[in-house]
This record gives C-alpha cells, sequence and structure tokens, in this order.
C-alpha cells in the first residue's frame, strides 16, 4: 500500500511534533512536510502536493479557513486539527475530510486516515496520485456506513452517521430525512442523496421513499403483490411490485 503524502500546517511546534509523533505509527501516510503559517503553507502545497492537509484552525495572520480560499484547486483532503470545537459546522461547509479535537486521539486519527484513503482512491492503491474533488465543483464522492453527514434544516444543524438514518422520504424536489427523533427537510432531490448512499445498506422502497434495510423489523405480503415493511421506529413503508420483488431476491437465500 503506498503511503498517502500528508502537511502538517500548525502555528505550534508542539502541536505538530505531536501529530506527526502519532502519524509516525500509521503506515498508510508518509509527512511530506511541516507549515507554521498560511505563506509556508501555501509554498508547500505547490511544491508537495500533498494529498492529505491536516490544518489547524486559529492560526495568527491567516486562520485555517482563509487559507483554504487562497489555497489553488484542486485542494488535498482537509483534515482540522484544532482546540476548538465552534468551528465544525464551518468546517464542513468548506467540504473538510474531518475535525479532529486536540488533544488528537490516536483511534480518532486513525479513522480521519482511513476516510482519505477511501476519497483518495476508491477504485484500489493504483489510484494513490488522485487529485482531490475541489470543494466548489458538482462531483460528490460516495459515502460509507461509517461515514458522518453533516445535515442543516434552518438553524438546526446535526452531525448524522450513515447507518442511523432509517428512512430518506420525497417531498416534490425536497428530501426528508429520518434519524432517531429527527425528521428535517433537505434541499436535495431524492435521487441524488440515493447515488450517494452505500448501495448495500439502502434499496428503494417505491419512487418517493429509500430505506435502510438494517432497520426492518416486519416484513409482510400487501395488496397486488406488493410488501409492507414495519421500520423500527418507524414509520411503515409499502414496497411497489417491482421493489417488492428486488427486496425478495437481495434477502433471500
Amino acid at each position: 500500500m503506498t503511503p498517502m503524502n500528508a502537511l502538517i500546517v500548525d502555528d505550534e511546534p508542539l502541536a505538530r511534533q505531536e501529530l506527526r509523533s502519532l502519524l509516525a505509527r500509521c503506515p498508510s501516510v508518509k509527512v511530506c512536510g511541516e507549515a507554521a503559517n498560511a505563506r509556508q503553507a501555501l509554498k508547500l502545497v505547490r511544491e508537495r502536493r500533498p494529498q492529505v492537509l491536516f490544518l489547524d484552525i486559529a492560526m495568527p495572520g491567516c486562520n485555517g479557513f482563509e487559507l483554504l480560499e487562497t489555497m489553488p484547486l484542486p485542494h488535498p483532503q482537509v483534515i482540522f486539527t484544532t482546540a476548538c470545537d465552534q468551528f465544525a459546522i464551518q468546517a464542513f461547509k468548506v467540504n473538510a475530510l474531518d475535525y479532529l479535537l486536540k488533544p488528537i486521539e490516536p483511534q480518532r486519527l486513525v479513522e480521519a486516515l482511513e476516510k482519505a484513503r477511501a476519497r483518495i482512491s476508491p477504485i484500489g492503491d493504483a489510484a494513490v496520485g488522485t487529485a482531490a474533488v475541489p470543494s466548489d465543483t458538482t462531483v460528490e464522492t460516495g459515502l460509507r456506513e461509517d461515514d458522518r453527514v453533516f445535515v442543516r434544516d434552518g438553524e438546526r444543524c446535526w452531525f448524522v452517521p450513515v447507518r442511523s438514518i432509517r428512512l430518506l422520504e420525497a417531498e416534490d424536489n425536497f428530501t426528508r430525512l429520518y434519524f432517531d427523533q429527527e425528521k428535517p427537510v433537505l434541499c436535495r432531490t431524492l435521487g441524488s442523496l440515493e447515488e450517494r448512499l452505500p448501495a448495500r445498506l439502502f434499496l428503494r422502497a417505491n419512487r418517493s421513499q429509500l430505506i435502510n434495510l438494517t432497520f426492518i423489523e416486519a416484513v409482510g405480503p400487501w395488496f397486488n403483490a406488493t410488501l409492507k415493511a414495519t421500520l423500527r421506529g418507524g414509520p411503515e413503508v409499502q414496497f411497489s411490485r417491482r421493489q417488492a420483488q428486488l427486496f425478495r431476491e437481495r434477502l433471500s437465500l
């Protein structure tokens, strides 16, 4: 497995040293440089073309978000490393891969690196050199079961594990998302969300509903060769005739 090249950007020498020490235990990544400020970071990004950027936010002169605005596209995969949790929402708005709070937990670092590997080389190690997708394009990467997604509905925001989403329901050009006791509405079509969600976990029940198969508690026959499923946490969902057949084929022995 070819290691990913990573650049550390942090104005605190001890923080850079600690992160480098943690990364030294991870064979999937190789540190290609360190920068203490935005000017150094821009120079190293152009020269060394890192695939992963470990980026502090609160830095003198130019903070992490301002650095990203001036950085040429395509950006590396960005993993924010900060002692402050109030920037999390803004971080995910700029398409950050992950957000690690200092002191960084080794397991959280490993999880972030696994996400980076999946984004950078989706078809295997031969694709390690693939550039990161710019945050201002319409191209979106597929999600995995252990990913978390940023969801916003009005003034309310959540970080939602993909595997905890039990149902997505189309409402014209919007989609209602069901997880826990929440039902926010997203400004996205059901079809566009279906393309990103893991097909192993989600199945279209009918034209307007997409369900997480792990949340099915009971299923039984319904009218005209259709099926009705009861989801843990609700509601009941009816499979169309065509999708009922796909459901039987997919889950039968």
